[in-house]
């Protein structure tokens, strides 16, 4: 791989001296500086927004848990700014606390989210603009926390049919914030990027090969690239399910080698994208925004179809790519911290809603079971509840709802053309 030699830290992060002056450049590719996708909604709606309470609640429990870089999705709410206030005063509470941000800037294509028959994916929506502007404030209000702006989330992928816009409408974008820096209007130190599918970012279809990617991956300071195996146990599953070589496995052996080949995949699409930026003679940091294992599913993923989801799993999932990502200075933005249920409103099982480490219980599931016996959540609640585990912390209850994949066969048989 040549992910060592990318994606190393510029440096040691002094943070006993100055943590104010960590750079991203300093911060990503340090595995000391654990990553993680954040979203503090307890309720089906984002109308009801967490309070600055809450937020601090959940700081306290990401830190203790070594998570040292937060990323968000969008400015539009009052989640982020109340984020950073609720940061900035548990700093005061503790000059040693340290949590950073990559603040995202959602951006969508005219015409998205309403009634009108067509998006126009060349031309900006009307809120782009106010989007952006909100987020330069926000990251010169608070230059000790965010460290890294992305325009733009899953912006460019083309299944994200609702929403997305060209590589130019992102790459305008990232060119205005990359002047602002030159200008003196944002830290220099300050990174931009976008974060996006792996194929968006070169990665896969050549439909994506364009002139605007291609000066696009030059402008960003980082590659900030997706990818999720799990959801491809449905939609390209030629790597899931049980070998015809494992058949004599045991039940727990033919699921662990489907999870070793989860892994594999996402280091494949990961690679992919470095083979890509490297073609155009570009050598720069790739690290990746999001990755993530639900842990229940009503739908493709569950029990009537790729059975990929339970807590064994993503617990697997959870344990490996952090242990590549770590060996290979790759830094990795989990996803992601918490339960949100707003995502699949309609749907409580879906699994969108059920991404977090940590359940609207208060529960930390199995991925992180050990850090609820180390005792690092000590005197910590989130909503008045101590951190728990879930199953009662019963490995052989958990058991029972570890679903073996496919086999080879049953997956060959669902392909084929009806």
């Amino acid at each position: 791989m040549t992910s060592l030699l990318i994606n190393g830290c510029n440096g040691t992060p002094d943070s006993n001296n100055n943590p104010d002056s960590i750079t991203a450049a300093e911060i990503l590719g340090n595995p000391e500086y654990r990553a993680i996708s954040f979203g503090a909604y307890r309720d089906t709606t984002r109308d009801i927004q967490p309070t600055i309470e809450q937020l601090k609640d959940d700081v306290k429990i990401l830190s203790a848990m070594g998570i040292r870089l937060l990323r968000t999705y969008n400015v539009y709410y009052d989640e982020a700014g109340n984020l950073l206030k609720a940061i900035r005063e548990v700093k005061e509470e503790d000059p040693d606390f340290e949590m950073y941000l990559m603040m995202g800037a959602w951006i969508d294509a005219k015409y998205a989210w309403t009634d009108h028959p067509e998006r126009i994916r060349d031309e900006d929506s009307e809120e782009n603009a106010a989007e952006i502007e909100r987020a330069v404030n926000l990251a010169n209000e608070y230059p000790d926390i965010v460290k890294i702006l992305a325009v733009g989330n899953e912006a460019m992928v083309h299944w994200a049919e609702e929403y997305y816009v060209e590589p130019e409408i992102i790459l305008n974008w990232v060119k205005y914030l990359q002047d602002l820096k030159q200008e003196g209007e944002l830290p220099e130190s300050l990174w931009i990027t976008t974060s996006d599918n792996f194929a968006s970012w070169g990665g896969g279809d050549p439909v994506y090969h364009k002139d605007a990617l291609n000066e696009l991956i030059r402008e960003v300071d980082y590659i900030s690239m997706h990818t999720y195996p799990m959801h491809d146990t449905h939609y390209n599953p030629e790597f899931w399910g049980v070998r015809d070589d494992e058949m004599n496995l045991s039940d727990m052996e033919k699921v662990d080698a489907a999870m070793q080949r989860a892994l594999d995949y996402a280091k494949s699409q990961y690679e992919s994208v470095v083979s890509y930026m490297q073609s155009l003679g570009v050598d720069k940091p790739v690290h990746i925004g999001e990755t993530g294992w639900a842990t229940q599913s009503n739908e493709f993923y569950g029990d009537d179809g790729a059975r990929a989801i339970d807590e064994y799993k993503a617990g697997r999932y959870h344990e490996l790519v952090r242990e590549w990502s770590d060996e290979e200075g790759i830094s990795l933005f989990y996803f992601e911290a918490f339960d949100e249920p707003w995502k699949d409103a309609e749907n409580p099982m879906g699994s969108e809603n059920h991404f977090g480490l940590i359940n609207l219980q208060a529960q930390a599931k199995y991925a992180i079971w050990d850090l609820v016996d180390e005792g690092v959540f000590e005197g910590l609640t989130r909503d008045g509840q101590p951190i728990t585990k879930t199953y009662d912390g019963d490995f052989d209850e958990l058991l029972k709802d570890v679903r073996v994949p496919p086999t080879d066969a049953e997956i060959r048989g669902r392909l084929q053309p009806q």
